[in-house]
């Protein structure tokens, strides 16, 4: 342990809880992310390959590129934003600088100009994603580590993260229905809508500004928490590249952390390819149209369910035992419906009855990785105040990018082998232009996607099992800091 004097102080000291309103207002941030998430996750290699027809294995490439280039910035953004002073403290002045990036460069990313050849577009597609990756850094990486220092209390932080998910799973829900219903409605050119290249035109300034206002909105109204938050004692260090990898190397010697690093580096690894590979199932093996998956946004009320029992559960049983818990139960639910389809019991695509079927089958995976996300948010926040208590330093910063980095590195690795899943072992054809499919390219999808790949998060699960902070130590952490600050 480091006895050394507080290297943080708080200008104000909070009396009573956390608001709600400001829980809501830092849950605005959630919803850039959510979004950025999903449209480069799932529909920019889907748009750049089956709507542009650059192979799979080259957009894939290209976005691989653009999260390593990214993820090399967020332990300096980290660094700096926890070192950072001014009169905006040390998070609010890098999310203010974001918000126009962010509109203009998620704009340009889904707007090529018409003509460009497949070398082209792939320049198009590097240069732009790496704009919107940084831009979204600039905003994300502080405002990640905004939410520790809301709150030290062991379950409120629990409730904070859930606003987080849940303002998160309504913004999407909104983009989502308008998104599928309006801007890519199928036509009897288009069927799927998310063909039609015309679509694209309005998508991509559509998401450039709900995800800028969003930023902008949750920036500005959490700035009357900036009192309240802890803030860099006078005279410490400005940050630099020697001093970040430093405090990288303090930040690796918290071992809970460590081994949810470890364990978020091989989650990411198997959602990314997962996500480049999940609008073709969709599209190809489920046989949906826009206008059906308009209803998979109504899942998101699943995060409301999760939402409820989220404190009756955090009463009962430790953070770990409800991740490892929530998250065997979604793995164990995907598996379900993609084996009744190789079983012929569910109904033919096209049915209504299998709409309802995988609508209810998300339903429960939103309530699943809802609770599975909230505990690992709040456990990364403990594992905070382990830090300080053992080294002296609040890392929320570093902590941030950190998990940041390790995500996107090993996103961006996933999805380059969804393209070449997609390109050398489910061999899909660029331009397929509609739901028909040879039965063996179906089955290939199908094997890969629902079993190969999920069936690897056990990997993961078996690492968080290993973590050692629960309820006791955090409040011996929590009171030995108290003693500490006064």
């Amino acid at each position: 342990m480091n006895d050394a004097a507080p290297a943080y102080h708080r200008e104000r000291a909070r009396s009573g809880p956390l608001s709600l309103s400001t829980q809501i207002y830092q849950g605005l941030g959630a919803i850039p992310d959510t979004c950025v998430l999903v449209a480069f996750g799932t529909l920019l290699l889907f748009y750049y390959n089956q709507v542009l027809g650059v192979p799979a294995t080259r957009a894939s490439l290209a976005l691989t590129l653009a999260l390593v280039i990214d993820a090399i910035a967020d332990p300096l953004m980290g660094s700096l934003s926890d070192g950072f002073r001014s009169r905006l403290g040390r998070r609010h002045p890098f999310m203010y600088a974001s918000v126009l990036p962010l509109a203009v460069t998620l704009t340009l990313t889904f707007s090529p100009p018409a003509g460009l050849s497949h070398d082209q577009l792939f320049v198009w597609l590097l240069g732009f994603s790496v704009a919107s990756r940084l831009s979204m850094t600039l905003f994300s990486v502080p405002w990640t580590a905004l939410y520790p220092e809301l709150t030290d209390d062991y379950a409120e932080r629990s409730a904070v993260v859930m606003w987080r998910y849940l303002v998160a799973w309504v913004g999407w829900l909104v983009f989502a229905q308008v998104a599928w219903r309006f801007v890519f409605p199928s036509t009897p050119e288009y069927t799927p809508g998310h063909l039609n290249p015309h679509g694209y035109a309005l998508f991509a300034p559509l998401l450039g500004g709900i995800v800028a206002v969003s930023a902008l909105l949750s920036t500005h109204l959490t700035r009357r928490e900036i009192p309240y938050l802890l803030q860099p004692a006078d005279g410490s260090a400005p940050p630099s590249w020697r001093s970040s990898l430093r405090e990288l190397a303090l930040a690796a010697r918290n071992r809970d952390f460590t081994l949810l690093v470890v364990a978020i580096l091989v989650t990411a690894a198997i959602a990314g390819t997962l996500s480049a590979l999940e609008l073709y199932a969709q599209t190809y093996f489920w046989g949906l149209v826009p206008e059906n998956l308009s209803w998979f946004g109504f899942a998101v009320s699943g995060a409301v369910l999760a939402f409820v029992a989220i404190r009756p559960l955090q009463a009962h049983f430790e953070k770990r035992t409800l991740l490892i818990g929530s998250a065997l139960l979604s793995l164990v639910n995907g598996f379900i419906v993609v084996a009744l389809r190789f079983a012929d019991v569910l109904p033919e695509n096209g049915d209504p009855r299998l709409l309802e079927i995988l609508v209810a089958n998300a339903f429960v995976r939103v309530v699943c990785d809802t609770i599975t996300g909230i505990m690992f948010g709040s456990m990364v926040a403990d594992t905070l105040d382990a830090q300080e208590l053992a080294f002296g330093r609040r890392q929320e910063g570093v902590f941030s990018a950190v998990l940041s980095f390790a995500a996107k590195v090993t996103t961006g690795v996933g999805v380059m082998l969804g393209g070449l899943l997609l390109d050398l072992v489910i061999r899909m054809p660029q331009l397929a232009g509609g739901v028909s499919l040879d039965p063996a390219t179906l089955r290939r999808l199908g094997v890969v996607a629902g079993f190969g790949l999920p069936i690897l998060y056990l990997i993961p699960l078996a690492i968080a099992a290993f973590y050692r902070i629960d309820r006791a130590r955090h409040a011996e952490i929590v009171a030995a800091l108290g003693k500490r600050r006064v």
